[in-house]
């Protein structure tokens, strides 16, 4: 065999070799290698590939790989190594789509908020329109009755003017009388005594004398009226037309809304003074022409009492809630204010804040305290607790069965606190308050449950 023959068996021998390193038709070809694969040798099961000799190193030279478990290549395997890649992806596609529906999940329930938020701004839109109608015709109303009462005060000073006139006008004349008398006897005297200063019987004179030479007490002008105790009376009225002025100028046209710009300060569980907050506590009792029928007041009309199915015989009154277990307090509330509220039940009172102005004339929820932007109102649910005021804010504090309420009014601040060994700060809410304030309680009692109570504590300043 010469050396060209020799050279080419060798060159057979390694295209031999080498078409047996690349996988065939029956063999597991590897999953990296790029262009002709080669034939692969083993599969990883955690990895879900199978390599070649050459892409297999990493598995025997990484601590990476040390878990992975290798086997022997074959085409059972490659198919079930293919299935599990299926499963795999089919499970990471149930994911993804759980993932998908989740957000979709989220997107909707802001949607459903953003539906509700949009019905309230609804409601509240035909509130604003209804409460400024309103307004207008109790403005008609107001400026009318005082238009009357201006009248009535113009009749009544006019008449007073024209009848101390009349008194003064009899009393100079009065005094013109006694001075014309006056001057009628001091003539009489004055004649007197020039035919006795030509008589010539002197016991005539002696006697007479004494007599006409007395001109008698004067009377007093000092007291008649002059013109100007009439100008003090303009004084004072244009005194008053000033007064009125200011006060119908800066309090009546410089009104805000009620309720706007509220701002609720979720506050931190710090104790605070409550002997200072008591400083400025207020005697309040219920008025008994807003209680609810379902409602019996007691202790002087500090406690209310709300039992299933029994109704009170009160008489019907405008001012009366009508459905809803409400009952406002007798006294209105203006600078600064304190006062607590002890019920028996939690989760079934509110303590509440409200102006007078949206009681209601039937059963709708807007006219529950808390569900309007006239009122504010504090339910108690153990150690959560909402304020609700047109949308509820739900927070976390102390458990308690006592309630203070704080308000500044002038500064349109209202706080509430949970009371019991110490007074804890749960809520402020800052905003701009336009009209007296009242106390309200709400109080309700399902059937077959025991009555529950909530009354007005008496506190010592």
């Amino acid at each position: 065999m010469d050396w060209d023959e020799e050279e080419g068996m060798e060159t057979t021998m390694e295209e031999e070799e080498s078409d047996h390193r690349y996988a065939g038709p029956e063999d597991v070809a590897c999953d990296v290698c790029n262009g002709r694969k080669q034939r692969a040798l083993k599969s990883c099961l955690s990895c879900l590939v199978s390599y070649c000799e050459q892409h297999l190193q990493p598995h025997h030279g990484s601590p990476a790989f040390e878990k992975h478990e290798l086997v022997d290549s074959s085409k059972d395997l490659q198919e079930n190594i293919a299935l599990r890649q299926q499963c795999v992806y089919t499970a990471e596609n149930a994911e993804k789509q759980r993932k998908l529906a989740a957000i979709r999940l989220k997107i909707q329930q802001r949607i459903q908020e953003r539906d509700k938020n949009v019905k309230l701004y609804y409601l509240e839109m035909e509130a604003i329109s209804d409460s400024a109608a309103e307004t207008v015709e109790d403005s008609e109303k107001i400026f009318t009755e005082l238009t009357r009462v201006i009248e009535k005060k113009r009749d009544y000073v006019n008449h007073k003017i024209r009848s101390l006139r009349q008194i003064e006008k009899n009393r100079v004349k009065e005094l013109q009388k006694k001075i014309e008398q006056e001057i009628a006897d001091l003539k009489w005297k004055d004649s007197e005594l020039q035919k006795l200063a030509h008589t010539e019987d002197e016991n005539a004179f002696l006697q007479k004398l004494p007599s006409l030479s007395q001109p008698g007490t004067p009377t007093d002008t000092s007291s008649i009226p002059s013109l100007q105790d009439f100008k003090d009376v303009t004084e004072s009225l244009a005194k008053v037309e000033r007064n009125v002025g200011e006060v119908l100028w800066e309090n009546s046209t410089d009104f805000k809304m009620a309720g706007t710009k509220v701002e609720v300060l979720l506050s931190p569980q710090e104790p605070s003074i409550r002997a200072a907050l008591q400083r400025y506590s207020c005697d309040i009792t219920m008025d008994p022409n807003t209680a609810e029928h379902s409602l019996k007041l007691s202790k002087r009309n500090r406690k209310a009492t709300h039992t299933w199915g029994k109704s009170q015989s009160y008489f019907h009154h405008p001012g009366r809630f009508i459905g809803w277990p409400q009952v406002l307090s007798k006294e209105s509330l203006t600078g600064r204010c304190y006062w607590e509220v002890e019920y028996s039940e939690e989760k079934k009172v509110c303590v509440a804040v409200s102006y007078k102005e949206f009681i209601n004339v039937d059963c709708v929820p807007e006219c529950k305290f808390g569900h309007n932007n006239h009122s504010w109102a504090l339910q108690c649910e153990g150690d959560h607790y909402k304020l609700h005021y047109v949308v509820p804010t739900i927070f976390s504090g102390p458990k308690s069965k006592r309630i203070g309420v704080y308000l500044d009014y002038s500064a349109g601040i209202l706080s509430f606190y949970s009371i019991s060994e110490t007074s804890t700060l749960l809520v402020t809410v800052k905003t701009s308050f336009t009209r007296p304030l009242y106390a309200g309680l709400t109080i309700c009692c399902r059937h077959g449950q025991n009555p529950v109570t909530a009354e007005f504590c008496k506190l010592t300043g």
